[in-house]
C-alpha cells in the first residue's frame, strides 16, 4: 500500500493526519486479522474518511456511535472472514457509558455545554468521548470502552458533580434521545451559501462568511 500515493490528492495536513490513521488501522485490522477502531471522529472527518473508503474501494468497514443518529462516531474495522454476527458482538463492546445522575436540586439545570465544559476543564481528550444524551435527571456520555474509566474517576472530582451518582454502563442502556427538527423557511436575494448560513444562524453576512471559513457549516453532512 503506498500511502503518499493514496493521500496525493489531499491538501490539508491535519485531512493527511487524519486519513494516514486509517489507513494504519486498515492495516493492522488486516495484518494481526481482528478488529480495529479509531477515537471519535466528527461530522466532517467521518465525511472526509467514508469518501477515500469508497474512493479506494475499502468495504470492510462500519461507523459506530452507539446509536444510529449519533453526531460524532468511530470507524471500525474488520477481517473479510467475519460475518455480520461477528461484527456487531465485537463493536458493542468497545463503547461505554459514563452516566451521571443529578442531586435532586440540580435536575434540569444542566445543558449539553455544562457536560462537555466538565470535560475539556478536566483537560481529557475530546476524541475519546462521543456523543453527549443530555435529559433532566442528568446525561450519558459515550466513550471508548478503555476510556470510561478514567472519565468516570476524573469527571467526579468536578464541584459541578457534586452529589451526583457517576456509573459505568454498559452500551446497551443509553438512554434513547428524541431527535428534534426544527423546519425554516426563509427568503434569500441569492443562493449564495453565506445568505443561507446569515439567515439561518441570525447573523451578519460578514459574520456568516466567517462561520464558512472556520468551516462549521455542513451541507448533506460534508463540508
Amino acid at each position: 500500500m503506498n500511502k503518499s500515493q493514496l493521500l496525493s490528492d489531499y491538501k490539508k495536513q491535519e485531512d493527511k493526519i487524519c486519513l494516514a490513521q486509517i489507513l494504519d488501522k486498515m492495516e493492522f485490522s488486516k495484518e494481526r486479522h481482528k478488529i480495529e477502531y479509531t477515537d471519535f471522529l466528527d461530522r466532517y472527518q467521518l465525511s472526509l474518511v467514508e469518501n477515500f473508503l469508497r474512493k479506494i474501494n475499502f468495504k470492510n468497514f462500519k461507523l459506530y456511535g452507539g446509536y444510529e443518529e449519533a453526531e460524532r462516531k468511530i470507524v471500525v474495522f474488520y477481517p473479510e472472514n467475519y460475518d455480520e454476527i461477528t461484527i456487531e458482538k465485537n463493536y458493542t463492546n468497545i463503547l461505554k457509558i459514563v452516566r451521571i445522575i443529578l442531586p435532586e436540586e440540580a435536575k434540569g439545570k444542566y445543558s449539553h455545554r455544562n457536560y462537555l465544559g466538565g470535560i475539556v476543564k478536566l483537560g481529557l481528550k475530546r476524541e475519546k468521548v462521543g456523543d453527549i444524551i443530555v435529559y433532566d435527571e442528568g446525561a450519558d456520555i459515550i466513550t471508548l470502552e478503555e476510556f470510561s474509566s478514567i472519565l468516570e474517576r476524573e469527571i467526579s472530582s468536578l464541584t459541578r458533580f457534586e452529589g451526583s451518582t457517576i456509573t459505568k454502563e454498559e452500551i446497551e442502556k443509553l438512554s434513547k434521545r428524541e431527535i428534534k427538527i426544527e423546519q425554516l423557511k426563509i427568503i434569500v436575494p441569492s443562493l449564495r451559501l453565506d445568505n443561507f448560513v446569515s439567515d439561518l444562524a441570525k447573523t451578519s453576512r460578514s459574520k456568516a462568511v466567517q462561520i464558512i471559513n472556520q468551516e462549521r457549516v455542513f451541507i448533506n453532512r460534508a463540508k
